[in-house]
Parts: C-alpha cells; sequence; structure tokens
C-alpha cells in the first residue's frame, strides 16, 4: 500500500495538471472520444492512472510472487524464462489421413503441442453414414468413426512424446477412449499420456449448443472422466473449461472469466457429489481463455482469473492441494475477431492477441490463421500463424521476463476491475441457484446475448471502429487467396472407409461390449473401462454415442424465461 501522505501529494499534483496543463489542451484540441472503454465496453478506461488508483493493492494478498497464491503473477515459479508455453496448433479436417499429414507438417515446423478438431458429426455422435452427417462429413474437423480413424491420425506420432489437446465434449468419453487405446497399441504406459480432453458440456448448453445428453448424465460422464483419469492417466487434464465458446458468442471479458469459473464451480460441485475429494481431481482440471484484440484487457483477464479460481478453489471447496488452486489455461486468439476484408490485417490482429495471452501468463497458445474468416486454414497460412508465435517467443522479449505488466498503475486497476465484475455476476448466478438453473432458463444466454447485440449495433453504426470494415475501407477488396476444401468424393471416401471396418470387425465382440456399457450405464458405475472396451472392438462413434443415447435421452433445451 502507499503512504497516504504520498497520495495526497500525487493528488495534488494531478489536480494542478488538469487545471494548469490538461485543461487548455482539451479546451483548443478536446479528446477524440467522449468516452473510452475497452474492447468489449465491458470497463470504462481514464485519461490516466496513478498510484492512487491502486491505493489499495496489497502486494502480498493480491499479487505475491509467481507460482504461489494467489497465483496472479504466474502458476509457475518461473514461467516462460524456464519453459516456453506450448505452441498447440488446431489441425483438423477431412479425412484421418489428411489430418496426420497436417499434424506431421506442424511438427516439423516446429509445433510443440497438437489440437485435434472433429467434424460436426463426430462432435454430435453421429457416423459418417448418418442421415444427419450428410453435407457435414470432415467440414469443420476430421471425421473419426473408429479406432482405425484415430490410428491414422497418430500414425507415426508418438503419444510418449507429444501433447495432444482434443476439442470434443457431448462424446468426449468416446475420443478419449481412443486416445486411450492408440496409446496401449504403441505400448505407452497411461501415465505418460499428456495432453486435455475439452469435455466441457456447460459451455455447450450456453454458446455452442453441441450437446447430448440432459445435464445429469453428462454431468455423470464428465465426473467419470475425472475419476477414470486421476486412476489411470493422471498427466492427462481432464477438462478444459471454456470460455472460449462463450467470449465468441458475444460476452465482455468478465463475462467470460464469470461464467467460464461458474462452470468450473459446477464442474467440481458435481464431483463432489459423486464422492470425489477434491485435491484428487482438481489438480487436472483446466481452462481455456479467448484473447481479443485490447491487449491490456486481456492480459489483465487472465491475472484476475488466475487470483479467482486459487480464491474459489480455497474459500469455497477447502483445497488444500497448492495445484488444486492454480488456474491453467490455453488460449486461442480470437476467431470472431478475423474479417474476410483485407485479410492480411488478420495477421496483425492475430500477434497482438497472442502477445496479450503470453503477457498474461498462458501454458499453451493456438495462434488462428488469417484466413479462418473463409475457411480452413491453408498450410502458408498456418506456418505463419505458428511463426508469430516463434516470434514472440524469440524475438520480442516478451517471454524473457516474469508478468511485465505488473506494476502498471493502469493493468493493476483494470486487473482489479474485472475481479470485482466477475465476481459480482457468479454472486448473482449463486443468487439464481448455480450455474445449471441460470443456463436452464436461459439467464446466461441473455447475458450474452444482449452484449453482443449492443457490439455489433456499436459496429453498424460506426461507433466501434473495425479496420477494413466499417473505417478504411476499400473499393473491389475480393480476397484473393487459395482455400482449404472438402469435397463430397472426401466424404464418400470416409464412408467407405467406416463400411470396411465393420465389415473386418468381430461384430459379436462389438455386441458384447455395447451390451456391458449399456449395463453401466443403467447402475452406476464408471462408464470409461466399458467405453474403451467397445472402441478397442472398433464399436463405432455413433454406436456407442446412441447405446447412452437410448438409457439418457437427449437434451431438449427449455424457452427463455
Amino acid at each position: 500500500m502507499f503512504d497516504p501522505d504520498d497520495l495526497a501529494e500525487i493528488r495534488s499534483a494531478r489536480e494542478e495538471w488538469e487545471a494548469e496543463t490538461l485543461g487548455p489542451t482539451l479546451d483548443r484540441f478536446g479528446e477524440r472520444e467522449e468516452t473510452f472503454t475497452t474492447d468489449t465496453g465491458g470497463q470504462e478506461v481514464d485519461r490516466l492512472y496513478t498510484p492512487d488508483d491502486v491505493a489499495d493493492l496489497e502486494y502480498d494478498a493480491d499479487l505475491g510472487f509467481p507460482g504461489e497464491e494467489p497465483y496472479t503473477r504466474g502458476v509457475y515459479p518461473t514461467m516462460h524464462r524456464g519453459r516456453l508455453w506450448t505452441m498447440r496448433q488446431y489441425a483438423g479436417f477431412g479425412t484421418a489421413a489428411e489430418t496426420n499429414e497436417r499434424f506431421q507438417y506442424l511438427i516439423d515446423n516446429g509445433s510443440s503441442g497438437l489440437s485435434l478438431a472433429f467434424d460436426l458429426p463426430t462432435q454430435m455422435g453421429y457416423d459418417s453414414d448418418a442421415e444427419m452427417a450428410a453435407g457435414e462429413v470432415g467440414k469443420s474437423g476430421v471425421a473419426i468413426d473408429t479406432l482405425a480413424d484415430m490410428e491414422t491420425v497418430f500414425d507415426g506420432i508418438p503419444l510418449d512424446e507429444v501433447s495432444t489437446s482434443m476439442t470434443i465434449n457431448a462424446p468426449a468419453a468416446v475420443l478419449l477412449a481412443m486416445y486411450v487405446a492408440v496409446g496401449d497399441q504403441q505400448g505407452v504406459d497411461r501415465e505418460q499420456l499428456r495432453g486435455t480432453i475439452q469435455n466441457d458440456i456447460m459451455k455447450e448448453y450456453i454458446a455452442r449448443n453441441l450437446y447430448i445428453y440432459p445435464p445429469e448424465p453428462s454431468m455423470r460422464l464428465i465426473t467419470d472422466i475425472f475419476e477414470f483419469c486421476a486412476d489411470e492417466t493422471p498427466n492427462f487434464n481432464t477438462i478444459s473449461i471454456s470460455g472460449y465458446h462463450i467470449r465468441e458468442a458475444g460476452s465482455t471479458a468478465a463475462q467470460e472469466i464469470a461464467f467460464t469459473l461458474a462452470n468450473g464451480i459446477e464442474y467440481v460441485e458435481a464431483a463432489l457429489d459423486a464422492g470425489q475429494d477434491v485435491d484428487d481431481f482438481a489438480p487436472q482440471l483446466s481452462f481455456f481463455f479467448n484473447a481479443h484484440n485490447n491487449i491490456f484487457e486481456e492480459a489483465a483477464k487472465f491475472r484476475a482469473a488466475r487470483r479467482m479460481w486459487a480464491q474459489i478453489m480455497e474459500e469455497r471447496f477447502g483445497a488444500e492441494n497448492p495445484k488444486s488452486k492454480q488456474l491453467k489455461f490455453h488460449t486461442q486468439t480470437g476467431g470472431s475477431t478475423l474479417t474476410a476484408q483485407q485479410i492480411e490485417n488478420n495477421v496483425v490482429r492475430v500477434a497482438y492477441q497472442a502477445l496479450s495471452a503470453v503477457l498474461g501468463g498462458t501454458q499453451s497458445l493456438h495462434t488462428n490463421g488469417k484466413d479462418e474468416a473463409l475457411s480452413l486454414p491453408t498450410e502458408k497460412s498456418v506456418r505463419t500463424a505458428l511463426r508469430t508465435q516463434q516470434i514472440l517467443a524469440h524475438e520480442s522479449g516478451a517471454a524473457d521476463t516474469i508478468d511485465p505488466l505488473a506494476g502498471s498503475y493502469y493493468v493493476e486497476s483494470l486487473t482489479d476491475d474485472i475481479e470485482a465484475e466477475a465476481f459480482e455476476i457468479i454472486d448473482e448466478i449463486d443468487g439464481k441457484g448455480g450455474m445449471l438453473p441460470a443456463v436452464q432458463n436461459q439467464w446466461v444466454q441473455r447475458q450474452i446475448q444482449d452484449t453482443a447485440y449492443d457490439r455489433q449495433r456499436e459496429i453498424e453504426q460506426g461507433e466501434c471502429v473495425i479496420v477494413g470494415v466499417n473505417e478504411y475501407t476499400v473499393e473491389d477488396d475480393e480476397p484473393q487467396m487459395d482455400v482449404e476444401e472438402v469435397t463430397e468424393e472426401d466424404e464418400r471416401r470416409q464412408v467407405e472407409s467406416l463400411e470396411s471396418v465393420r465389415a473386418d470387425r468381430d461384430d459379436e465382440a462389438v455386441e458384447d461390449a455395447l451390451a456391458a456399457l449399456r449395463d453401466t450405464a443403467r447402475g452406476d458405475g464408471n462408464l470409461l473401462p466399458p467405453i474403451v472396451d467397445a472402441v478397442k472392438a472398433y464399436a463405432t462413434v455413433g454406436e456407442i454415442c446412441n447405446t447412452l443415447r437410448d438409457e439418457f435421452g437427449e437434451y431438449q433445451p427449455g424457452a427463455a424465461m
């Protein structure tokens, strides 16, 4: 804290500056805008910040040191000086063979982690030959129907040497089981498997709508994964609690971390209700955040989220293991900020967003390709995106010292403001009975929709400048570039591959495995072991998910209240 006499002198000096120096300039020239706000209008930005704005800051309680509570300055003592963040480029399109080729390309170009994208049928638990899958096979990610596809994706990629993130939610248990099965085939000890399964169904109910089952069985699947991984794959993160898609749907930075941490609270409570000990599963929880254009707001957001989670885990849940209180997170640059107009501008946007993530202390990072407003990224744009991270790591100096924005009057004040607003939102959620009721009655969705509407109105009315879109535009701005395409022929090949696996497998073994899964679903046993058995028998994603659909039903969202 600052000495009261020093603060009094600063206030007096500021008043003098405003009267004698600032005032005449404002009278003559004014300022660009009446009110300045952060990127999503979440926080008002003052003209000037001084020690008076952080007068209540207590270093030990509010900041501390890296690797120590409250983790504001980072979860590891050396942060990026000891080990750079994982450069985890998101990939997956078309067939398993094409995705394997892209993975090999990324590894050859210096990517230190893999991130697997799945097509919509896979994310919804449908096989490629299902009626609901028509026209979508391989379009937004790789089509995975059976273990054979997963074997192809990771052909020649030793799972004891790479870390893999999988963006999959409703069928997360099935894809995790496939990954474990591939590791078993490779002879990799399950304790050596490293990576993250997204496994965040609450975010699907809120923002993406890629859900299958109702909340209760969905939570059972999630907590079963917690238990299975604590015993079998202790170095694999069991969930990536995602604010990314909440932000993509239109939330502010404060809403992003508030809703994300509230989802985290819901998952912890579900695991405790299932009889698990908080310090057994909490160290394997991870988070996933968005990085938008306002460098200072984003860095402050990440710092606030770390401090909040440490407080939540200690005060709400009595966690004692320091690892249970450490908020570790992956960051992806903002897809919704990319524009089809003047597409090269996206390279600049992505670089600044990546900088904010590094300054905020991310553990891993995906940088978008400049062409992702139009299609899946090409190899060239993927390489540029990866090189952006490598330049940040080795040329910018941003990774040379820990938490370099700490002590900035502006950043510390902004960190406090975002934290305060996010806790207010969490308190409001608590008043509604928790995150699940707040989602079921559509309250959370309405908050995001209202913010998104206001933002779009500001853009359309020119109140919010988007370079190349509503300002600094050019005539005939049609992007000239190659785009990745998935064709009907790709879909046909995937369906033929699926038919081949079905023809060659042991049908009796598949039926037995699905029957065992059905029996477990009707009881209270952990669902992961029978799912692993089913994928090893080459049961399809659709067959496994349909077995659980028959037992659990499908989620039908209610009308807004």
